[in-house]
């Protein structure tokens, strides 16, 4: 899947210029409330008409105002999730979830709807009406209604924006099971770090309606590039990697890095051999020039460091290679100086807190 967008749009004083391109799995558009988000997912799914610019899917054409080009939002074939569900409160679960079907064209390809029953574990909500289930279990109906539709493209405007914590940890893994398992292309709005770590394959980070970087999750939330001193706060590193080894008696899981290096992972319910993701905040590293001894973290890699860049508030993102993989750590600009911190010196990675996804 090919998804190529390049706009120019005006919203009173507010004008959105942005251009990307996505290559499947989930793309988040990334950025502070206000950066321009919900406006170019809108305009992706024809929602809403850019002044200038070209919206192209799979070499199908959407938008070329240029051409005068306009395909409505029913022709798209896309799939929306709001952050609130929207569910028709008349109908049960069920009605609910093959709603979107009735909209489908002839002869187009129906998703299984067991499959997706399973993949988003709402079988046992079938009989119920919206008014009777919780957040999360409305936004998982929602999102089966937009899978069910057989959609070419998921547009999914900060589906747990309106959820508290708990729903948020409730309705995550399904999320992940359905990057992982569904095979439809995700463009994906959010304002949380946290959230797009565990999520995206590619990240958008907009401010002010323009693009600021486009590349991996593990690059552009690494730090210095992130607009705001909250969500700088929140940067760290994303990583893949492979359960090795697990450790019952300790509840510990060895995990073998695509670089590399082994972590050892904390009360992760895993199996060997599984695939995994791993987010590690940047101000849970601490660098030592001196391999330490004596402490309670259970990671310690050895690397080099490859990158320091000012990270404003007095503060300074580095970036440390530790074999094929890069750790990204947030220390002060005064630890810096005083460890004679360089490109090119050998450091050890102390790492506090690790949160496998």
């Amino acid at each position: 899947m090919s998804l190529v967008v390049d706009i120019r749009h005006k919203l009173g004083t507010f004008t959105l210029d942005a251009a990307f391109t996505s290559e499947g799995g989930v793309t988040a558009l990334f950025g502070r409330s206000g950066s321009g988000k919900t406006s170019l997912v809108r305009i992706i799914a024809g929602l809403a008409r850019p002044v200038e610019g070209r919206v192209v899917l799979d070499g199908d054409v959407l938008v070329d105002t240029a051409r005068g080009r306009f395909v409505p939002p029913h022709r798209r074939r896309f799939g929306y999730v709001f952050q609130e569900a929207r569910l028709f409160p008349h109908l049960t679960v069920r009605q609910n979830l093959h709603y979107g079907r009735w909209f489908l064209p002839k002869g187009a390809r129906t998703e299984n709807a067991d499959r997706v029953i399973d993949l988003l574990g709402i079988a046992d909500l079938l009989d119920r009406q919206p008014a009777n289930l919780s957040g999360g279990e409305k936004q998982r109906v929602a999102i089966g209604r937009a899978l069910l539709s057989s959609p070419r493209l998921l547009l999914m405007d900060e589906p747990l924006a309106a959820l508290d914590e708990e729903r948020k940890g409730e309705i995550l893994p399904y999320l992940q099971r359905l990057r992982d398992e569904a095979g439809v292309p995700i463009v994906y709005v959010s304002h949380s770090v946290a959230e797009v770590a565990r999520l995206a394959d590619r990240v958008v980070l907009m401010a002010d309606g323009r693009v600021e970087a486009v590349g991996p999750a593990s690059d552009v939330l690494g730090g210095p590039r992130l607009a705001s001193a909250a969500d700088r706060r929140e940067a760290g590193s994303v990583l893949a990697g492979h359960v090795e080894a697990r450790d019952a008696e300790h509840g510990l899981a060895a995990i073998r890095l695509a670089g590399g290096a082994a972590i050892l992972v904390p009360g992760a319910a895993v199996s060997p051999g599984e695939a995994v993701r791993l987010r590690i905040p940047a101000r849970d590293v601490m660098v030592a020039t001196v391999r330490p001894e004596g402490l309670s973290a259970l990671n310690i890699l050895d690397g080099v460091i490859d990158a320091i860049e000012p990270d404003g508030e007095g503060m300074a993102s580095l970036s440390i290679a530790c074999g094929g993989d890069h750790v990204r750590a947030r220390i002060t600009a005064l630890s810096v100086e005083r460890l004679g911190l360089v490109t090119g010196k050998p450091v050890h990675a102390v790492i506090k807190t690790v949160a496998l996804e």
